[in-house]
This record gives C-alpha cells, sequence and structure tokens, in this order.
C-alpha cells in the first residue's frame, strides 16, 4: 500500500519546523537533555523548556512557539528493543499560550499531514481520536473533512492529559495512521499495530481543583507531539520506529560488527535493536555534558551504556566498539545537534574509557557468577541476593546472570531478586525530589516579567551613580522598603555588581544613598537578567525608587578578574597537553583561589603539570592584553571561540581572547570580568590535582596575591624545618636522607640488642628467670621495644635456653608511649601448665586493654604504663613462681 510519497528523517525535521514557522510560531532550538527545571532529570518532552509559559509566569509574544526536542526516557527500559520503544527521540512540537486556538491547531494539523506540499498521506487512511465529552473537537475535525466514522471516543485514560491529580489539564485529540490489514489491529487506540498513533494535540485549558472541579485556565494553551521516528517510519513505508532511515542505518552498524543479519532471529533483532538505540542515546546524553557517574543523570548514562556493551557481547563483539556507533550517530545528525561535533573527542574519551572499565566489570562479574554457580548443587536454583550482589557490586545485568546459569542448569531465584531491587529503587526516590507541575510561586518570575533587565556596567565601571532601586524582596516577598538591620535583597537598574555565574562569585560592595548604606556581602542572578543585590541595611531605611550609589569591592574585583582570566589559559593549556576531549565540567572563581573541574580519564604526571604550568607561565610573561569582543554566535564559534561544556547562550556573546591575534592562545565565550593583561596574573601555580569520578579531574591553583602567599608560606615552612634539622633550606633533601639513615642503623642496632641468644637483655632474662614448677619462666620489663619487636626477644629467650622448657612474659613501653604485652612458651612448658593466652587476658585487663591467643603464645595493647610492675607480679603469681 504504497499510495503516497517518501520523505526522509531530515525532509520531515525541515518541512515540520518551516510549516509552522509560516504561520507564526516562533522557532526555538532543542534544548539540551540537562533541563532548566530542577524537578526533572532529563528533558522528556518538547514542552519541557515552555514549562513557566504553560503556567502563566510567563508571556510568550508571538502567537506560539514550535521545536523539534532531543528527549530521553528510561521509564520502559525493558522494553527497548521492541518496535515501538525507544529511549532517545526527537519529538516534533507546536505549542500555543493563549495565542492560537484549538481549531488553529486541528487545522494546520490536517493540513500538513495531507498537504501534498509537505507529508502528503492519504486521507482515507487517517484516523483521530477525541476525548469522550469533547464534542467541540469532533466538529473540527470534520470541518477539515474528516468522516465522521474516522473519528472515534476514547475515555481519560488515553484523551485526556493532566499535570497531576491538580493543576493544568484537558482533553487531547490523537492522529492515527491506518499501516493495512497486514498488521493485527482492529481499531484506533487498541493494543494492535495496524492504527499506529504519531501525532498527540494537547488542549490544556482547565485547573483541575482539590474539589475536583475544573474551572477554566486563564489562557487556553496547546501542546503537541509528533514522534519523528514514528513518522519517518510510516513516511518510508516501514511498520516501525527502527525500520526508519536513521535507526536503520545504526542497525547496520551492529550487523558489520557482530557479521549476524537483522530479522534472523528475535534475540539477534533485540540486541540490534537495543544497541542501535543506546549508542544514539549515550552519544548526545555525553554531547550535553552528562557525564557517567552513579547517581542522578550520569546513572542513566552509564547504565544505557553497559546495557548496549552487554548486547554487543551477547552478539559475540569482544574488543570496543561503541566508538563505531557515535560516528555513525554523529555523521546522521551532527549537522542539526553541532554537539556531537563540537564534543566529539570529549565524547569518544568517555565511550571508550566507561567501554573499557565494563568489559573489565564483565569480566570480573563472569568471573564470580561461574564460582557461585560451581558451587550449586545439579539443578539448584542461584539465590537472588547472589544475583542482586552481582548487579549492585558488579554492575552485571541480570538478563546476563540468567542466560549464564540457564546455560549451567540452574534457574535465578527471581522473586527475590526482584524484592532486592524494588528496596534500592525506594532508597532511590527517598532521596529524590520530582514534582514536574507544582504552582509556580517565583517572585522572581513576576517581577522579571514586570522589569527589564538590569543593566550590567560593571566591565568597564566599579561604581554606578545615580541608579534606581526597582525592587526588594525579602524572605521570598515583595517589599516596598527595608528598615535598618534587615536582609534585603536589591534590584537596581543598573549596577557595577557582577552576579554569581559561571563559576565566578558574585560581587561585594556598597549601596549607599542620603542617610543610607547597604553592605552588599554578594550578589546573585535572578529571573530573567535581573541582578539581585544580597546585603544588610546598615543606615537607614531603603525603598523602592530610590537613588542610590552601588560601588563594588574593587581590590577583591581585582583579584577575582585575575583568577577567572587563569581558568581560561588553565583549559586551553590541559588542551594543548592533555588532548582535545578536556572540556570545563565546573570551575570556581574567588578572590584567593581557582577551582577548575575537567573532563580526563587518569591522574596527571608531575611533568604534565609541569609543562602545563609552564604554559601558562610563559602566557603571562609575555604580556597579552585580555581582548574582548561581542559578536554573533555563529561568528563566534567560526573564530575558534571555546564554548562552555553544556551551557546555553544567546544570538549575541562576549568572546574573550588573549592577545589580538588570529589565533591568541586561548579565546572563549564568556560574560565573566577579567584581567586586562595577562601580565597582572603576576604568575600561576597549580597546588593540588585531584579525582571528582571516574572521567573528571580537579586543579586547583592560585594566581597574583594568592600565588605570593602560598610561595611566601612554603618558603616560611622550608626555611623552619631547616632551622630544626640544622641546615640550609637547599640541604633538607640530603639532611632528610642522612637522618633516615641514622634511623634504620640505630633501629637495627636495638633489634640486635633486643634479640637474638648472646643479647645482653636475653642474657640477663634467663639468668633471672624463674622457677615454675616443670618449666623456667622470664618476667621481663623493656623500654622502647615495638610490640613486633618482642617476638624477636622471644625468639632470643628460646634460643638461649638450649632445648629446656622455657616461657616468658615480656612488658614493654613501646615507642608511642603504650603497653606492649607478649607471653610464649615451649611446648613443654605448655604441657608443664603454662598458658599464655589466660595469662595475657589477665594481665591487659589490668593495663587498660585486651587481647589473646593460644596457650603457646599471646599478645596484648595496653594504656597504663604505671601499671607494667603490678602486671608483671601477677602473671608471677599466676604462673605459681
Amino acid at each position: 500500500m504504497s499510495d503516497y510519497k517518501t520523505m526522509t528523517t531530515a525532509e520531515i525535521r525541515e518541512h515540520y519546523l518551516r510549516f509552522f514557522e509560516a504561520k507564526g510560531c516562533k522557532l526555538y532550538p532543542s534544548s539540551s537533555l540537562i533541563p532548566d527545571d530542577p524537578s526533572l532529570l532529563l528533558a522528556n518532552a518538547g514542552m519541557n523548556q515552555f514549562k513557566e509559559y504553560y503556567q502563566g509566569t510567563k508571556t510568550m509574544r508571538e502567537i506560539g512557539a514550535t521545536s523539534c526536542q532531543k528527549c530521553l526516557r528510561t521509564n520502559d527500559i525493558d522494553n527497548i528493543g521492541d518496535a515501538r520503544h525507544l529511549s532517545f527521540f526527537e519529538m516534533l512540537g507546536n505549542f500555543s499560550f493563549g495565542g492560537y486556538s484549538k481549531a488553529d491547531a486541528i487545522a494546520w494539523a490536517y493540513e500538513f499531514i495531507t498537504s501534498p506540499e509537505h507529508l502528503g498521506l492519504p486521507k482515507d487512511r487517517l484516523y483521530m481520536t477525541v476525548f469522550e465529552d469533547d464534542d467541540e473537537a469532533i466538529e473540527l475535525w470534520h470541518e477539515q473533512g474528516v468522516a465522521y466514522d474516522h473519528i472515534s471516543r476514547l475515555g481519560e485514560e488515553d484523551n485526556f492529559w493532566a499535570a497531576g491529580p491538580t493543576g493544568p489539564c484537558g482533553p487531547c485529540s490523537e492522529i492515527y495512521f491506518d499501516q493495512g490489514p497486514e498488521f493485527e489491529g482492529e481499531k484506533p487506540g487498541d493494543d494492535g499495530d495496524r492504527y499506529l498513533e504519531f501525532w498527540n494535540l494537547v488542549f490544556t485549558q482547565y485547573d483541575r481543583q482539590e474539589d475536583g472541579s475544573m474551572p477554566d485556565l486563564p489562557h487556553r494553551n496547546i501542546d503537541t507531539g509528533m514522534g519523528l521516528e514514528r513518522i519517518a517510519a510510516i513516511m518510508q513505508h516501514e511498520g516501525s520506529n527502527y525500520e526508519g532511515d536513521v535507526l536503520r542505518s545504526l542497525i547496520h552498524v551492529g550487523e558489520k560488527l557482530a557479521g549476524v543479519t537483522y530479522h534472523s532471529s528475535e534475540a539477534v533483532d533485540k540486541s540490534l535493536r537495543i544497541l542501535a538505540d543506546h549508542a544514539r542515546a549515550v552519544s548526545f546524553m555525553i554531547g550535553d555534558g552528562i557525564l557517567p557517574s552513579n547517581e542522578g543523570r550520569g546513572y542513566v548514562l552509564r547504565r544505557l551504556l553497559r546495557r548496549a556493551v552487554y548486547h554487543g557481547r551477547l552478539m559475540g563483539i569482544k574488543d570496543a566498539f561503541l566508538n563505531t556507533y557515535f560516528h555513525e550517530v554523529q555523521a546522521l545528525l551532527g549537522d542539526v545537534y553541532t554537539a556531537l561535533i563540537d564534543n566529539q573527542a570529549l565524547i569518544e574519551g568517555i565511550i571508550a574509557a566507561e567501554e573499557e572499565r565494563f568489559s573489565a566489570t564483565l569480566d570480573a562479574g563472569e568471573k564470580s557468577l561461574t564460582a557461585e554457580l560451581a558451587s550449586l548443587a545439579e539443578g539448584a536454583v542461584l539465590p537472588g541476593k547472589v544475583a542482586f550482589k552481582l548487579h549492585d557490586t558488579y554492575g552485571f545485568p541480570i538478563d546476563l546472570t540468567r542466560e549464564i546459569a540457564e546455560n549451567a542448569g540452574h534457574s535465578v531465584d527471581m522473586d527475590t531478586f526482584d524484592k532486592e531491587m524494588a528496596a534500592q529503587r525506594n532508597r532511590a526516590r527517598a532521596g529524590a525530589h520530582r514534582d514536574a507541575w507544582g504552582q509556580a510561586n517565583n517572585v522572581w518570575v513576576a517581577l522579571s516579567d514586570e522589569h527589564k533587565a538590569t543593566r550590567f556596567e560593571g566591565y568597564t565601571s566599579d561604581v554606578v551613580e545615580n541608579a534606581k532601586v526597582v525592587a526588594l524582596v525579602i524572605d521570598g516577598q515583595i517589599v516596598e522598603s527595608a528598615p535598618v538591620d534587615s536582609q534585603v535583597e536589591v534590584v537596581l537598574d543598573a549596577t557595577p555588581f557582577y552576579a554569581e555565574m559561571g563559576g565566578q562569585v558574585g560581587d561585594t560592595g556598597i549601596i549607599a544613598g542620603p542617610a543610607l548604606s547597604i553592605e552588599v556581602c554578594d550578589t546573585k542572578s535572578r529571573g530573567d537578567g535581573l541582578i539581585a543585590h544580597v546585603g544588610i541595611v546598615r543606615e537607614g531605611t531603603v525603598g523602592v525608587g530610590a537613588t542610590v550609589t552601588a560601588t563594588i569591592d574593587h581590590n577583591r574585583r581585582e583579584l577575582i578578574r585575575r583568577n577567572h582570566t587563569a581558568t581560561h589559559l588553565l583549559d586551553a593549556a590541559l588542551k594543548l597537553v592533555l588532548g582535545e576531549h578536556v572540556s570545563q565540567a565546573g570551575s570556581l572563581v574567588t578572590p584567593d583561589r581557582l577551582r577548575f573541574d575537567f573532563t580526563h580519564f587518569e591522574a596527571l604526571t608531575a611533568d604534565e603539570i609541569a609543562r602545563i604550568e609552564g604554559l601558562i607561565n610563559a602566557e603571562i610573561f609575555a604580556a597579552e592584553p585580555m581582548v574582548t569582543n561581542v559578536m554573533s554566535l555563529d561568528e563566534a564559534k567560526a573564530s575558534g571561540a571555546v564554548a562552555l561544556f553544556g551551557e546555553k547562550y544567546g544570538d549575541t556573546v562576549r568572546v574573550v581572547s588573549t592577545g589580538a591575534s588570529e589565533k591568541p592562545f586561548s579565546r572563549e565565550l564568556c560574560g565573566g570580568t577579567h584581567a586586562r593583561n595577562t601580565a597582572d596574573l603576576g604568575f600561576f601555580k597549580i597546588v593540588s590535582e585531584g579525582s571528582v569520578g571516574s572521567n573528571a579531574r580537579r586543579i586547583e591553583a592560585v594566581t597574583s596575591a594568592g600565588a605570593l602567599e602560598y610561595v611566601d608560606e612554603h618558603l616560611l615552612e622550608l626555611a623552619e624545618l631547616a632551622s630544626e634539622l640544622k641546615c640550609r633550606p637547599l640541604e633538607l633533601r640530603s639532611r632528610i636522607a642522612q637522618l633516615q639513615q641514622e634511623l634504620r642503623d640505630t633501629k637495627k642496632r636495638v633489634s640486635e640488642l633486643m634479640s637474638g641468644a648472646a643479647s645482653d637483655v636475653v642474657s640477663d632474662a634467663l639468668k633471672h628467670a624463674v622457677d615454675a614448677g616443670g618449666y623456667s619462666c622470664a618476667l621481663v620489663k623493656l623500654d622502647g621495644v615495638s610490640a613486633k619487636e618482642l617476638r624477636g626477644v622471644w625468639d632470643g629467650i628460646r634460643d638461649g635456653a638450649h632445648g629446656k622448657p622455657i616461657a616468658c612474659v615480656l612488658a614493654s613501653v613501646t615507642p608511642e608511649g603504650q603497653v606492649g604485652l607478649l607471653a610464649a612458651g615451649t611446648d613443654a612448658a605448655v604441657a608443664a601448665g603454662f598458658a599464655a593466652g589466660d595469662i595475657v587476658r589477665v594481665l591487659a585487663q589490668k593495663l587498660g586493654g585486651r587481647g589473646g591467643g593460644r596457650p603457646n603464645m599471646a599478645q596484648a595493647g595496653g594504656k597504663d604504663v604505671a601499671g607494667i610492675d603490678d602486671a608483671l607480679a601477677a602473671a608471677r603469681q599466676m604462673i605459681g613462681a
């Protein structure tokens, strides 16, 4: 039934966006998979970036919006691999927030899917479902020419959308395509595949209350979503998401790697689909700034990546292979989603490191599982706790556990495994908060709708006079005035204060006016461009409309400028020394130091650190001016400017470069404040380097005043150490080596004195040994002998007795100022009644410690040095001497 044209995924995407743009909708680029909404783990719908418009807390000037949104959902991860379910997908959408109407949405949808200029789908194969009470939608579809027998009513479960028990809600209308009688299914909305739903129009028009009533919203919203993969399969005359051109190309990668053929078996098909889906998801997640971890979205990434590796192994792929998939994803989609190209080195590096790590994990898990199975009786069930431990400790997939167990003739106790998994999920939920549609009560969103963005003048000035107080906020409430001693957030129309952003801490300083003074302790970015001066009213009362002078702490700002510039130089140096996979993963810029997190897979060597410092200091000593240019985002990227990983930028950006050459040492997109010249930094010194995750490192460093303070502290420490060791600072290494050798020699001499049959201590102990009836016992108090060295003394006493029955009770004040206690006897002494363990237990209690052992040897420690004499007397009494 190929009675309509064929279109590629790229053609459908382009046609859709241009169609709605021509209708007056503003075209929005896809937002990152990392949503701005803190209640969401990952972007999972086209409407995510428009949430505030839905809630009415922001107003869109255009009649609506359109986008093709990257989405990721893993709630159906166990179903991925069938014909429909995906983790990553592209969602085409058009939206209205009181702009165009329900009638417009239905008319435009029908025009797009039936017009020969666009999809051109045959009208007789299109079916619509509406909410059972939505007579309006039925008539609107019929007005477009849809026959009544192609429109059916479905209940609330299928055709009514709600944000939650309360809040925005409304009826839906879904569009179905009849794939033909060769597919199972009798009507739209059933479980068969004949009638395939591909577009959902949601008419959010009610505000459900706790009592169940549903008054109208202040304005009606339109939210539509059409899965690009699903409509691509339809337009390419295929019956499955995985048969569309993009996913089919990725499936072909798996066929070549594994030497298998798609549609050769159900198991092979499932693994090929999972690999295609997960590899695409992993590529996009890393490209958007998500790094593997054991929690949150990083855990989702790690789980998808590991599941892909596992299915590759199931098909017999032994070597690393996921980057082959990434390169295909990049070739297919990199022109639309440029992060796949911009972050190529990083994506390749993360994939390679995680794949290598998990392959080793799989080997270890398989070895552990094999050992567990070997311990089971024939046909016995593998305990669920063992299967869960393999999953939890090794990340070993339960599917693989079951397959290996079944091949060995064993089943797995899945009931217990499922209970353990459920308990783990409950623990995870307890630590997370997800509230996607809580009623908005954000004072800063309201203020941003009312006021223009604060004009920032801090790039060129430390002082702004005649600034106006436009808003005051205390404890989250808008107020008209703030009295003395109150903690307040002050919004001005213009300010020199830089708000905390991009790792750079906010400025501090003073806001002053007639009989008015506010100490600004911090500066925050609030709402859409509003800058809040967080401070305490020290004098007078501040009111909205007041005219003030805003002055930053100049010296503090200067130190921050220098450290911020140092992060740019450090980023450039890291890329030169370690490779282009390095990308900033976080930073902190304060007056006294800088912290820089970056993607890398192993600890830096001393040589690498020295080379990084050398490159940066060479740039500092070159005294390059810091040059700032304002340009379009496209111009900035064309100039080679580095964009902050995962950051969102406007159409116009600031580009900060070291010097004015075409290829400067560093060129980055940045809205922060910077040194005027690299020479202002004085010099740069790395003070620490360490891990902050399996694929990320952290460097802490200092410049200018902070670097001088660091050097002064270390020089003073070296001078004091040299003085104590009676040498010059440059002689410390040789002096320490000399002292270490002297210590080794001294220990050796002490050991020789304290042990051996000929030592003075041993001779004296044997000479004064007491008769215990059947054996002799040496009761000896020592000083400066460690607990470990007491065994050597016993060896000397035993050897010096020349085979006669001998025992000892030794007590020493150790070099640490504690008590070391040892009792030991030859077999003949034990046979005669000596019991080392009993003696030590009693004596240890007297000495404030505990210990024990066998009859022939026991040791203990204690704290009461003064009690040694009494303890030895008690030992003498216990052996009856």
